[in-house]
Parts: structure tokens; C-alpha cells; sequence
């Protein structure tokens, strides 16, 4: 079994990976959409392609229908941390082959690789049958957008201003407009401040 994980933090991917060989499933792994499709497009193809929904080039679900259009035949899933069951149940009604939260045992996540990659679709029970208030991720969460989410992640991550702005696709500018609307609405002064509130929060 081929599976090619495209996910823009090192450490995620290596772990998965070290999970999977362990389980004579091969691996290959790309940092962000654009990678991960060049990959799709390249050789024999995958049995699965897991996407990150939170990393560089996703914008949403778009990425899923472009991964979904390149990957020639092969299943795709989406994984996250953040998203909340909506976007889940958009993603399996666009064909995907699954939708993984990152908060599952690695048991359970190679399990679900190998119904996903036997043609099945595959979402946990639990995560999507949580009552309403269950799927909030925290406070300080509901308060931030999406792309100011992912600001406040590269950010704990200790990404400069311009490195943020390279594994995003945007402009410097843009940044710093969206760091000044995060900050006030969590109050911090600094990147400092605001990275210890997200960690005392208990975001990232």
C-alpha cells in the first residue's frame, strides 16, 4: 500500500510515517498542497492521499478537490485538529475518503488508512455524532477565524513575520494586519504574550 501524507509540520509527518512503515505501509511525504499534487501527478499512483486541512495551499476544501482531480483513481482524506464537524461532512459529501482528526490513537488512524485505502469511507462515530458544544476546540478558538488560527499556530511555532507569511502563500503586509486583529482580540501586546496565552489556553 502507497500513501503519500502532505502536512507542513515535520514532526506530524515523521511520526505518521514511523507508524505506517511499521505496518509495511510505504510512505511518501510533501510539506504543502502544491508538493503533495506534483507527487500525486509522478509515478505509480497512491492508494491514499491524506491532506492536512490547516497547511499551505488548502484554502478550505479547495485543496481536496484539486488533490481529488489529480490524484489519477487515487482515495483521498482530509486530517485535522481544528475543524469542526461541518467542514467533515462537506468533505465526505465531496467524495472524500475520509476525515481523520489528529487526536486519533495510532491504532486506530492505520486502521482507518487500511479500510480507506480498501475503498471505504471512513469518519469517527464518536467525533461525529459530539453534541454541538463538544466540537468547540476552546474559548480563545471561537473568538479567531480560520486563517488566524493558523497565524496564531505559526506563531507558537516561532515563525517570523516573513517565514509566516512563505508558508502561507501571502504577503508580509497581510500578516502583520491580521497579527494586530489577533492580538486585540486576545489581548496580547506582543508575539510573546500571545504565544503564551494560546499554550495557557491549551491551543497548539
Amino acid at each position: 500500500m502507497r500513501v503519500l501524507i502532505a502536512d507542513d509540520h515535520e514532526l506530524l509527518r515523521d511520526t505518521l510515517e514511523l507508524w505506517f512503515r511499521q505496518e509495511d505501509i510505504d510512505v511518501t511525504p510533501a510539506q504543502d498542497l502544491d508538493a503533495a499534487l506534483q507527487l500525486a501527478g509522478a509515478g505509480d499512483p497512491f492508494d491514499l492521499i491524506l491532506l492536512d486541512y490547516g497547511m499551505p495551499g488548502m484554502n478550505g476544501l479547495d485543496g481536496l478537490t484539486r488533490a481529488l482531480e489529480a490524484g489519477r483513481g487515487a482515495r483521498v482524506a482530509v486530517m485535522s485538529g481544528i475543524a469542526p464537524r461541518e467542514v467533515a461532512e462537506q468533505a465526505l459529501e465531496m467524495g472524500a475518503a475520509g476525515f481523520l482528526p489528529k487526536t486519533l490513537p495510532a491504532k486506530s488512524l492505520v486502521n482507518a488508512v487500511r479500510f480507506m485505502a480498501m475503498g471505504e469511507q471512513y469518519a469517527p462515530v464518536d467525533f461525529m455524532t459530539a453534541a454541538p458544544e463538544a466540537e468547540v476546540l476552546n474559548p480563545l478558538a471561537e473568538k479567531l477565524t480560520p486563517r488566524e488560527l493558523q497565524m496564531l499556530e505559526k506563531l507558537c511555532d516561532g515563525l517570523s513575520n516573513k517565514e509566516i507569511a512563505r508558508s502561507l502563500g501571502i504577503q508580509e503586509p497581510t500578516v502583520k494586519l491580521h497579527m494586530k486583529t489577533l492580538y486585540r482580540k486576545i489581548g496580547a501586546h506582543n508575539r510573546t504574550q500571545a504565544a503564551l496565552i494560546a499554550r495557557d489556553a491549551g491551543l497548539f
